[in-house]
């Protein structure tokens, strides 16, 4: 196949447009800047984001390329099918759930990242090793992005997938280096835009080919494959439940979510963005669904892509942009792939903004360097945005085991990240004890049920475990499981560490992380000089500037 010149001339235009207007919001919020906060500029908006703008770009978060790739490759699966299909509806629930009971408590105490509220509850150590599992989690993600994103244009354009992923990140980096979050959002309202219009475009054109029998016989009948509508077997239920907990629960602790609603004027418009942005993603997905029926309905032998099949090549995850190529008209297949590329940025940027605040905020700020300014703060999120950036697209050269990674660095967010934070807004008896044990607890069980995709084999067989073709599948919802210990264990062994220093069943000189600091007697200050240096001398840190007050006030040790 010859380079696509007219397609590879199309999709530089969108990507010099995106940069354009990156580069513009960049502008602009250096102009709205004025007499607000530089770092919450950019991590946050000023908080300041219009509320229109803020809907666009918490939908397009969650729509990125594997959303629509995957659904399309869920529902063309003859093993898998329609109602396999979770992505949407769990994402939908994720955020109207997130906005009900997260965002209020979040939003109100004028956080700036998700690990805020841990980091004030557990303590800066517990804080650092909560930020791995989302730190990895966003860096896969961001390579996976962009991997998909490359083996998309090699497919419609003819040309190296690295080159692809090349002058992807590149102009993903570029505009989220000058604007952060303000280009972001304003980037992610043409590319939310571009991704509806160019895919519902592309779908009569697909839907009405020689081709292509009819979707909706195709849907219950055997034609070409099984009926793409799917079945749930009893024995897959278990698997079944825990990926719909696992995305409904598991997409709440994400950086690149608190982000937009962290952004918002009042807690009122960020659960407005909230529930409504849920609403988006479900709607976002049914041209992927009509697609990935298109390509279930197809006989492949009419096209020039001849037989086998997509999925009997092992080629299912190209589905999409094989129906837009084989069964569209060149113009139209460009535009499907100018869908497939804004999607891939407007997520790919949100990751890379999500993992640099969160470095720069709760890492460097608050451990590193305590009494860094804001320019060192914003200088320091930079560094770690081309770090970070350069890191992903090095990655999304492995693609097959970058996809792998992701999916397990995501279910280690969903099995820590979630209960702890759960805890730290909603259950406030609990420390960093507590904190500690869950984080252990909830690492070993989700490790040692092992990751097939990873050839990891499982040291716990939960109930229904199987050995399918030389591999062991977990049938029991073993995610959810782990979130629920992981859960329980936190609050049990806060509870716990409590009691036995009360009672002094423990030396209360073994209180390291000093869970006890708030429960002492109040002090006057006139007489509390020597309590509190005695205090902070054992937790090692400097006292609160709480000089020049004669009221009575708690004595507060940092946690450890």
């Amino acid at each position: 196949m010859a380079l696509n010149m007219p397609g590879l001339v199309s999709l530089s235009v969108f990507f010099t447009f995106t940069l354009a207007m990156g580069i513009w919001a960049s502008w602009k919020s250096k102009k709205d800047q004025q007499n607000r906060n530089p770092t919450e500029m950019a991590l946050v908006g000023g908080r300041n984001i219009n509320v229109c703008i803020g809907l666009f770009t918490a939908t397009a978060t969650w729509v990125g390329g594997a959303y629509i790739n995957g659904t399309a490759e869920i529902v063309y699966l003859p093993s898998k099918g329609l109602l396999w299909v979770q992505a949407p509806l769990g994402f939908a629930l994720s955020l109207v759930i997130g906005g009900f009971f997260f965002v209020n408590p979040m939003r109100s105490k004028n956080y700036v990242t998700v690990m805020d509220p841990l980091q004030e509850t557990y303590g800066n150590v517990m804080g650092s090793l909560l930020f791995i599992p989302p730190l990895l989690g966003e860096m896969f993600w961001f390579a996976a992005i962009l991997a998909s994103l490359g083996a998309t244009m090699r497919v419609i354009l003819d040309i190296g997938g690295s080159l692809a992923i090349i002058l992807s990140a590149s102009t993903v980096i570029l505009y989220t280096l000058l604007g952060g979050l303000y280009s972001v959002a304003y980037t992610d309202v043409i590319q939310l835009v571009f991704i509806t219009l160019s895919l519902w475009v592309c779908i009569p054109f697909a839907m009405t080919n020689s081709a292509t029998e009819s979707i909706y016989y195709t849907a219950t009948h055997k034609y070409y494959q099984d009926p793409w509508i799917g079945k749930i077997e009893k024995q897959y239920l278990g698997r079944w439940l825990d990926d719909f907990f696992y995305l409904v629960l598991g997409s709440i602790p994400w950086q690149t979510y608190f982000q937009r609603v962290l952004s918002a004027a009042s807690p009122g418009q960020a659960r407005f963005i909230s529930y409504l942005s849920g609403l988006g993603c479900f709607l976002m997905a049914i041209p992927s669904v009509l697609i990935g029926a298109v390509a279930a309905s197809t006989d492949w032998n009419q096209t020039s892509y001849g037989l086998p099949s997509p999925h009997e090549r092992g080629e299912s995850a190209m589905v999409l942009p094989f129906v837009l190529h084989y069964l569209c008209p060149a113009y139209v297949s460009i535009a499907g792939l100018g869908a497939i590329a804004a999607a891939a940025m407007s997520s790919a940027d949100s990751a890379l903004l999500s993992a640099s605040s969160m470095f720069a905020h709760n890492i460097y700020r608050k451990i590193l360097r305590k009494q860094a300014t804001e320019g060192e703060v914003l200088w320091a999120m930079r560094i770690s945005m081309l770090v970070f950036g350069a890191g992903a697209a090095g990655l999304a050269f492995y693609s097959s085991s970058v996809y792998d990674l992701w999916f397990l660095s995501g279910e280690l967010v969903y099995a820590l990240l979630f209960p702890q934070l759960c805890c730290a807004l909603f259950v406030p008896s609990t420390n960093t004890y507590g904190s500690a044990a869950g984080f252990l607890v909830g690492l070993l069980l989700r490790l040692l049920a092992g990751e097939p995709a990873l050839k990891i084999p499982p040291v716990i067989h939960y109930p229904a475990c199987s050995l399918v073709n030389g591999t062991y599948t977990q049938l029991f919802p073993y995610k959810t499981f782990t979130v629920l210990l992981t859960l329980g264990t936190i609050v049990a062994v806060s509870y716990v560490a409590v009691v036995l220093f009360q009672r002094n069943l423990l030396p209360r000189r073994w209180d390291v992380c000093n869970v006890l600091g708030e429960t002492r007697p109040l002090v006057p200050l006139q007489s509390s000089s020597l309590v509190l240096n005695q205090a902070f001398f054992l937790a090692g840190s400097r006292s609160p500037a709480s000089q020049g007050s004669t009221e009575v006030q708690h004595c507060e040790v940092e946690h450890c």
